[in-house]
This record gives C-alpha cells, structure tokens and sequence, in this order.
C-alpha cells in the first residue's frame, strides 16, 4: 500500500468521522417511552391525586389508548436506568393528566422523566374549587407534592436527578408554574379586571358570584379579596426552591403585577396565542413578559387562540370536544406543538444543564 493511498485513506476515515459526529449533533438520539400510574397525597384535601410519569425506556412497544388520548408511550415497560432531569406538567382548568401526553412523551423520549398530575376540584370531572383559595393557592402546592413523591417512592427516585427539576403549565397550569418559581398572586387585581370585562365568565365567574353573595351581608370586594387572600396562606409558601425553571403556556397572568414578577428568581420561558379570547393576551402574557427580569424567551403563534397548547385531538376526542379540538384558520396545531416542543427541550436542557 502506498504512502499516499493511506494517507487518503486517513482522509476519508477522518472526514467519515467528522460528519458521523455531525449527523449525531443535528440529530439527538431519542427512544422510546413508558409511562406508569402514580397516586399522590393531596397535602391542601388530605385525599389521593392521580398522575402519570413518563420516562425513557429501550423497550417501548408504540401507542396505548386510554378513552379518548393516543400516549405514544407503553405502559410499565422498563425504564433506562440513571437518573435524569424531571419536568412536571401542570393542567389547565379543567384539564387532565393526559391533556399534555405529546409534549410529555417528546420530553421522555428525550431524556426527561416528565410527571403528570390531576389538581383536585379542578379537573375535567370536578370543577367544584375552581376560583376558591385551595385551588389558586394549592395547585403549586400539589405540584411540590408531586416531586415530593416522585423523589421518595423507591420505583421512581433513582430515575430522578433531585438537583434537575423543572415545571411546565397551561392556562391555569401556567399560573401554577409561575407560583411555583415565586411569583406571589394579588387577587385585588381581579376587581378592576372585573369591571372592565364584565363578560368574562370564565375568569370572573366565580369571583362575581363570591362579591354577590356578600354583598348581601355587607362585605365589599375588597373584604372579600382580603379574605381569600389571607385564605391563600394556609398550606404554606408556594414557591418550590427545587425546581430551576418554568416553561408557561398561555398562564393566566392577572394577578401578577410588577412585584408579583420580581419575585420569580428563575428562567421562565412564556408561550402564548396572538388571538387569545379565553385570557386576553395584553391582559396576561403580553403584559407580564416585560415584567420578567428572568424572562430567557417568549414565542406568540400567529392567530392562534387559547386552546391550541392542547395535545391535537385523536378522533374520539374531537368528536367529544369540538371546541377545545378546533383551531382559527391558518392555525395548524400539529406544526405548532412541533414546535413548543422543540422549544421546551432546549429551554430545559439550557436551565437545567442537560447535554443532548
């Protein structure tokens, strides 16, 4: 062999090596996914929460229906061993466990264990406590006690990084996740937000009722915000020190004003839809993302309304739920969650200091 023959040979083979590590780059290496049922102590009922938890296995066989969702996931197959960064997804009013499963399913694919939880009296079955403090205040208290389960339950903490944990929301899930990185909610905001949109159902609903009531017993709206805010303190800070970084989708943001937002004192990355009608854009996100010195990005989808941060609908669900399933034209979900995905992992993989 001459010289020179080996010397192109070591060319190539160099060359070779290069561009293998390229493709690798561009391209980080995903596997399958399982997926367990988790029960969590409710610390704010004193009752039982149920979960989901979603995590890298080499032996996932595809999709598991369960009603109406498609979980690209396989239920108990083994997971890979080594602990890994948690992300725990928070609901919307309403909501489930499962209203996030692709985006917990991407994450897990990626890396991640990625938790699920249903808050209790505010969920797809029970709406009971939604706007009463154990609701505004105990849904980032639930989120604690999630990881708090996660961390001691012997099936799941050696899966877990404890130093490596971030959180996720939607809508009422994304207030959730701002409470849980700091921010301190001022219900007297509701009052003049009220006022001004008299029509809001959805957010101001359970408050006029609450000023209605009392009034009758010659209480104003600002006593009664004084009371329920005194009412938010029971289950004790909700802010988690454990959790290094918040992703929010579409977070209800009213009662965040600029001391609200000074108080977060880590990444927050806030996605939201430039035609909101559920919660006003420039009364929620738009207006909060200026107020975030911790702010590491922001992304509007064109068009989009609130409900487009929904996992897309199988069939069976858009049958269902026409509503939360339809999206304004020129709004397409799927490219759409492609890319909060894609979003999401490097937010988290950049705060939580993950290599791909």
């Amino acid at each position: 062999m001459s010289d020179r023959f080996r010397a192109l040979r070591w060319l190539a083979l160099i060359a070779l090596s290069i561009l293998s590590a390229a493709v690798m780059a561009a391209s980080p290496a995903t596997t399958g996914v399982g997926f367990g049922d988790i029960r969590i102590h409710d610390p704010v009922s004193g009752g039982e929460m149920p979960g989901l938890v979603f995590y890298p296995s080499a032996q996932a066989k595809g999709v598991t229906v369960r009603g109406p969702y498609h979980l690209e996931a396989t239920v108990d197959a083994p997971a890979i061993p080594g602990a890994k960064p948690l992300v725990v997804i928070s609901h919307g009013n309403g909501g489930s466990d499962m209203g996030h499963h692709d985006l917990a399913t991407y994450l897990a694919s990626h890396g991640f264990v990625v938790a699920t939880l249903e808050h209790p009296g505010d969920n797809f079955h029970d709406q009971s406590g939604v706007g009463h403090p154990q609701v505004m205040s105990g849904r980032p208290i639930q989120v604690a006690a999630t990881i708090s389960k996660l961390l001691a339950d012997p099936q799941w903490k050696t899966l877990i990084d404890p130093e490596r944990i971030g959180v996720a929301g939607f809508s009422a899930g994304g207030y959730t996740a701002l409470m849980v990185v700091g921010a301190k909610p001022h219900m007297e905001r509701f009052i003049p937000y009220c006022r001004k949109y008299p029509g809001d159902e959805g957010v101001c609903g359970p408050a006029q009722r609450q000023f209605a009531e009392a009034a009758k017993h010659g209480q104003s709206d600002l006593e009664v915000i004084a009371i329920f805010q005194k009412d938010m303190l029971k289950w004790g800070d909700t802010a988690d020190p454990r959790v290094k970084a918040a992703f929010a989708m579409a977070p209800l943001s009213i009662p965040f004003d600029a001391s609200s937002a000074n108080a977060i004192n880590r990444p927050v990355y806030l996605y939201y839809g430039q035609d909101d009608h559920v919660l006003i854009p420039q009364e929620n996100a738009a207006r909060l993302a200026p107020l975030l010195h911790t702010l590491k990005g922001r992304t509007v989808v064109p068009k989009a309304d609130h409900w487009v941060f929904l996992a897309p609908c199988s069939p069976e669900l858009a049958k269902e739920a026409q509503a939360i399933c339809s999206d304004p034209t020129g709004v397409d979900r799927a490219k759409v969650h492609a890319q909060i995905q894609k979003d999401a992992l490097t937010f988290f993989r950049q705060t939580l200091h993950v290599s791909p």
